[in-house]
C-alpha cells in the first residue's frame, strides 16, 4: 500500500460525501447520464447497482484499490479504498464535484455541506470493546464507572467532536467503531470484523458559487492531512494498534 496511512492499518480509505438540502432528481435519464460520464472518466467503474433508495457505481471489489460512487435521496457520496497515492483519491473526489452539479441540476443554495472522511480499519481478533477500553480508558477516570462486581465490557465507541471555527461552520469528528456483539455480549461471529477508526471535517454552507466546492475540499483535505498526522495517529489510532498488538500476543 503506497500512501504512509496505508500503511498503519488493513484498509485505508477516503470518503467524501456532498449533503443536499433538497431531493436530488429522480429521472432515469438524468441518472444514468451523470454515472456514464463517470464511467467514461473512470473506466474500471463499470459495476451500476440499484438498491432501496440508492443508485450505486463501482469498481470491482476483488481489487484491493477500487472506487464507489452512491446517489441517494439528499446526497451524493464517494469513496476510494486503499488509493495508490492521496492525490489519485483527491482527483476522483474533485471530478466528481466538478460534473455532479451541471448532471444532476444542484445550485450553490442546495448545498447543506461538504465532508471529507478518513476511515482506517484495523484488523483485530480479540474483542473489540475490551481492545479500545484498555487502549483509551483503563487509565483514566472513566475506568472507575467498570469497576462493579462481575462487569465486563459490553460497548466502547466513542466519538468526539468540535467546532474548528468561530462560525462553526467547520467542524471535525474522531470515531471508534467497534462491530456489534449479541444481546448477551458475545463477539464471536465478529472476530473476523476490523475496528475501524474514523476522521471527520465538516464544512457547512453557505456555497457561493459552484466553483467554491473544489476550493473547500482542498481546505478539508489539507486540515484533515494535518489533524491525521499530528492527532488522529498518533494518539487514537496507535494506542489502539499497540493495544490490538498487546491483545493478540
Amino acid at each position: 500500500m503506497a500512501t504512509s496511512f496505508g500503511a498503519l492499518c488493513t484498509d485505508f480509505y477516503i470518503n467524501q460525501k456532498t449533503s443536499l438540502k433538497m431531493d436530488l432528481p429522480s429521472e432515469r435519464e438524468t441518472n444514468l447520464h451523470f454515472l456514464e460520464a463517470v464511467r467514461k472518466a473512470i473506466p474500471s467503474m463499470d459495476r451500476f447497482r440499484r438498491y432501496d433508495g440508492e443508485l450505486a457505481l463501482e469498481s470491482s471489489r476483488r481489487n484491493e484499490e477500487y472506487r464507489w460512487l452512491s446517489l441517494q435521496r439528499t446526497n451524493i457520496r464517494t469513496g476510494h479504498v486503499n488509493p495508490q497515492a492521496m492525490s489519485d483519491a483527491y482527483d476522483f473526489h474533485r471530478l466528481i464535484l466538478k460534473i455532479m452539479p451541471y448532471h444532476l441540476s444542484i445550485s450553490p443554495l442546495d448545498v447543506d455541506y461538504l465532508e471529507l472522511m478518513f476511515g482506517f480499519d484495523l484488523e483485530c481478533k480479540s474483542d473489540h470493546d475490551e481492545v479500545v477500553f484498555e487502549a483509551l480508558f483503563a487509565d483514566g477516570p472513566l475506568a472507575n464507572l467498570f469497576r462493579v462486581s462481575d462487569a465486563s465490557v459490553l460497548d466502547v465507541q466513542p466519538v468526539l467532536g468540535m467546532s474548528l471555527s468561530q462560525r462553526g461552520d467547520l467542524q471535525a469528528y474522531y470515531e471508534v467503531k467497534t462491530r456489534t456483539k449479541s444481546r448477551r455480549g458475545s463477539s464471536a461471529r465478529y472476530k473476523h470484523e476490523p475496528i475501524s477508526l474514523f476522521l471527520t471535517l465538516r464544512r457547512y454552507g453557505p456555497v457561493e458559487e459552484l466553483d467554491d466546492l473544489g476550493a473547500i475540499f482542498t481546505t478539508l483535505a489539507d486540515r484533515a492531512e494535518t489533524m491525521a498526522t499530528e492527532r488522529f495517529v498518533p494518539d487514537l489510532l496507535t494506542p489502539i494498534a499497540r493495544q490490538i498488538t498487546s491483545s493478540s500476543a
